[in-house]
């Protein structure tokens, strides 16, 4: 019986192994191509918006910013009702510089909990793990 006699003349039963293997390394490729295609694209519409909601969060900090600075005019002309306008200025720029001195020696008590800029957790369970397999590999 000849390939022509044959009912299925593409019948995979009888192609040589070699030639099934490259087929499905070749559609193994194609497919992981599509795959990093479809998520370099849906990684790129995600960065768009993410730069755009940063752009949206900078203009709220800039007015949040505009606001505060209002507010700290606010509460000099309050203050300048019941005294001179400098002495209300110069109470309001205090407190001012007081809260910015405690919130950077916060800032630097944070920053000095963090270092050194090393996850050490992680170092140490690597290190747990690399002895494992080395010990596990002498038996």
């Amino acid at each position: 019986m000849t390939t022509a006699d044959s009912p299925h003349p593409h019948d995979r039963t009888t192609e040589p192994v070699g030639e099934l293997v490259q087929r499905a390394s070749q559609q193994l490729s194609q497919l992981v191509r599509d795959e990093m295609r479809l998520a370099q694209a849906e990684m790129a519409q995600k960065g768009k918006r993410f730069g755009k909601g940063g752009g949206l969060f900078g203009g709220a900090g800039l007015v949040g910013v505009l606001a505060l600075q209002a507010l700290v005019a606010t509460a000099i002309a309050a203050l300048a009702l019941v005294l001179d306008v400098w002495a209300a200025a110069l109470i309001v720029t205090a407190v001012l510089a007081g809260v910015a001195a405690l919130l950077a020696a916060l800032g630097k008590q944070q920053i000095k909990r963090a270092a050194p800029p090393v996850p050490e957790q992680t170092v140490d369970s690597v290190k747990a793990d690399v002895a494992e397999i080395k010990e596990r590999a002498h038996r």
